[in-house]
């Protein structure tokens, strides 16, 4: 992808599932484009600081990108009030999250300047969220789950708003899917990780997973004691990689 030293970068407002209106952050290269879409799916902690930036890393990269507010139902407040807030009921309802990621991926191809193309990527319960989404939104074009928790349903991982685990969902999946991991991760633990690729493999769907060493949960964010710069770097060459395969 071509880098663009310019850019525009603002809070947007769309219609989200059931046609409430939720807020989005969106960034784009200057220029008429055509440009492809990326969907940022921000982690447990709300749209902090951290997403917006790497929302704006993707309009560097030559994408048009929306961090959608999956907690702003919950809002307006303090956004760790917020996350707590969601949290406490078990975290966003799946069903609310397909609409959501629905509504952002119409809003992208909607741009004159899309390319038509949108894929989607999510961290922490962001990644979990992608894999739900890529198994439940057929017209997204390419997928990628950064240590994504939850995937694999524990004892207690079921829930009203949350009914199904992702994994059981995965013959449904029409998109490509990318999945980077740390090997010291619990959540998912390499484990969960390998009965996710077996069915994957099992239902002949198109992936490609990566497990690194040294790394656990949140080895991206770099605001925290969990980043692993080695990890990060390879990582987002591979994000880059597979949406240019897929989305270019």
């Amino acid at each position: 992808m071509a880098e663009y030293e310019g850019m525009l970068a603002e809070t947007v407002q769309f219609q989200g599932h059931n046609g409430d209106l939720i807020a989005g952050y969106l960034a784009r290269p200057l220029g008429e484009g055509p440009f492809p879409g990326v969907i940022v799916i921000h982690e447990v902690f709300g749209l902090t600081t951290h997403f917006k930036e790497m929302t704006r890393k993707f309009a560097g990269a030559g994408f048009a990108a929306i961090a959608p507010d999956l907690h702003h139902r919950e809002g307006p407040g303090d956004i760790e009030e917020v996350a707590a807030a969601v949290r406490a009921i078990g975290g966003v309802p799946d069903a609310r999250t397909i609409g959501d990621v629905g509504a952002a991926a119409d809003l992208l191809r909607a741009l004159p300047y899309s390319n038509g193309k949108v894929g989607v990527i999510g961290f922490c319960s962001g990644g979990r969220q992608t894999y739900l989404v890529a198994c439940n939104i057929p017209s997204l074009d390419a997928a990628v789950d950064c240590y994504g928790g939850r995937v694999v349903a524990g004892p207690d991982g079921l829930s009203e708003g949350q009914p199904k685990a992702p994994i059981d969902m995965t013959g449904d999946m029409e998109v490509p899917l990318l999945g980077l991991f740390g090997e010291e991760d619990v959540s998912p633990s390499p484990e969960q990780v390998t009965m996710i690729e077996q069915e994957l493999q099992r239902q002949g769907k198109t992936y490609e997973f990566h497990m690194y060493e040294n790394a656990g949960h949140g080895f991206f964010a770099d605001y925290r004691p969990s980043y692993r710069q080695h990890a990060a770097v390879d990582g987002w060459e591979r994000v880059l990689a597979w949406y240019e395969k897929y989305l270019g």
